[in-house]
């Protein structure tokens, strides 16, 4: 605060953002519940508020002048905090609601046994997840690096921003996409803005895929017969989920909600105490100090999972009496900051800095939407056939928006969760971080080459270890398969061997 007045707009410049945000959603609420086509679209309304949010930020853009000093909405001096502008708020907002987001999800406590089946399935889940993944990196390098042979001006690299958009959402997109335009390196993005506008717009086609996609499946689903989607859907919340028989009150001295808040925030701030410690004891570079605190998801939900196992833990010596993680609670906590994630980032995005891209981005957009289609669709049938429909909607809308817009759409067939498809999407990020880990790293040696290989070779080599992990991986997931039939054809090698001779 320079002046020390409170009536000046660098006081409520991040208020007026958070208002305008909140908003917004509530107009996209309204609109998605009153026009008949928009509900049948499955758009999310976050989803739905931060287009509208982008359309008049763009509008507002070009009447001020575009590229001759126009200004973005966000960028209005009634936004502006200080020395940030409105549009940087909202990539910290981004930034920081992805590693919020995480921690809470993290933290709901399970209490569910997994069977030995089960335990199979939650593993496929996870190498399913992270195969989706690859395939989408293996396209979109294949995309740019057959557009820069063609002449288009963009970097070879740009895209392995499709499984960071499509596949792990707005944060981490806009994440991957600040590295690439943040260094002296002489390959990347032209700016910060550039990367980062490139990787939010590849994250908001994503959620129009998982929109699009996902209607068009019901809807063949269900002129096949073999789902019935409801149209009207009631919440069934029990008293049980809000509060246990050992939890914290409701409102004490303390309000329930504080508690829950109040942990979430504190392992988010001790996760930047543990990444500023490792990079001042390492003493690491700005590219390695970009990495570290690029993974401030992760590192926030590895800490949020040993946070749980020691409370657990304490919960089960009686050393602590009551509950206090209550998964009713975080599930709101997690939903609020993924809601206001997608609709900052999404507004966010600077179209002047994409404008020479859109075209490989359409193609990206429209060749990675159609790829994790018909390979979930593949895996689906194959691997979980009693309950495949859910699962390729559980797991579609996950690799092309995040985990709650494929709850989004596994609702619209399955409201009460009655199938598991529900739980693998919980219960599959272990293997999914475990088998995922190499491909960050991957996201950052493309660009760095470990700073010693010249760009072009490093997204080669990147482009070559993701196909190699991704023909591994489906090795794994077919596993049984595989080795079923090697071992019948040992089998009958063996008898056909010690069968005596006439």
């Amino acid at each position: 605060m320079t002046s020390g007045n409170f009536w000046d707009s660098d006081v409520w410049s991040f208020i007026l953002i958070l208002g305008t945000i909140g908003l917004t959603v509530l107009v996209a609420e309204a609109l998605r519940n009153n026009i008949k086509w928009l509900k049948r679209s499955l758009i999310p309304s976050s989803v739905l508020g931060g287009m509208i949010l982008l359309i008049i930020s763009t509008i507002v853009f070009y009447a001020t002048g575009g590229k001759d000093g126009g200004k973005y909405l966000f960028e209005l001096p009634c936004f502006n905090g200080g020395t940030m502008s409105g549009m940087t708020i909202l990539e910290i907002l981004t930034y920081h609601c992805l590693g919020l987001g995480f921690v809470a999800t993290a933290l709901r406590p399970g209490s569910k046994k997994l069977t030995k089946q089960r335990a199979g399935e939650v593993f496929d889940s996870g190498v399913t997840t992270v195969s989706g993944y690859l395939l989408q990196g293996i396209l979109g390098l294949v995309i740019t690096i057959v557009a820069v042979l063609i002449g288009t001006q963009i970097w070879e690299g740009a895209g392995v921003l499709l499984p960071f958009g499509y596949g792990q959402g707005t944060g981490q997109a806009m994440n991957y996409g600040s590295m690439y335009g943040n260094s002296e390196m002489p390959w990347g993005f032209e700016s910060i803005e550039s990367g980062r506008s490139f990787g939010l717009a590849v994250a908001a086609m994503g959620f129009l895929s998982a929109c699009i996609g996902g209607v068009i499946y019901m809807n063949i689903m269900r002129r096949k017969g073999k789902i019935v989607i409801k149209d009207e859907q009631k919440e069934n919340i029990t008293f049980d989920q809000i509060i246990g028989p050992n939890d914290t009150p409701m409102s004490g001295s303390v309000d329930k909600l504080t508690i829950q808040i109040g942990i979430v925030v504190a392992v988010y701030a001790v996760s930047y105490c543990l990444m500023e410690g490792i990079c001042s004891l390492l003493n690491l570079g700005e590219s390695m100090r970009a990495t570290i605190f690029g993974f401030n998801f992760l590192i926030g939900t590895f800490l949020a999972i040993a946070l749980k196992s020691i409370i657990t833990g304490l919960n089960r010596k009686g050393r602590i009496k009551r509950q206090f993680l209550n998964g009713f609670m975080m599930n709101r906590i997690s939903g609020f900051v993924f809601d206001f994630m997608v609709v900052a980032g999404i507004a966010a995005i600077r179209i002047d800095a994409i404008s020479e891209y859109i075209g490989t981005l359409l193609i990206m957009g429209v060749i990675g939407a159609l790829a994790t289609y018909f390979y979930v669709k593949f895996i689906c049938e194959k691997l979980f056939k009693d309950y495949a429909p859910q699962q390729f909607l559980a797991f579609y809308g996950m690799l092309t928006g995040t985990a709650s817009t494929g709850i989004i759409l596994l609702r619209e067939i399955d409201d009460q969760f009655e199938t598991p498809a529900a739980d693998n999407l919980v219960y599959q990020n272990l293997p999914a971080i475990v088998f995922g880990f190499p491909l960050m790293l991957l996201g950052t040696f493309i660009y760095t080459g470990g700073e010693k290989i010249t760009s072009p070779l490093s997204v080669y080599i990147t482009l070559g270890l993701m196909v190699v992990f991704f023909v591994i991986l489906q090795i794994i997931l077919f596993r049984r398969k595989f080795f079923r039939k090697k071992s019948v054809e040992n089998a009958e090698t063996a008898t056909k061997a010690q069968t005596p001779s006439e």
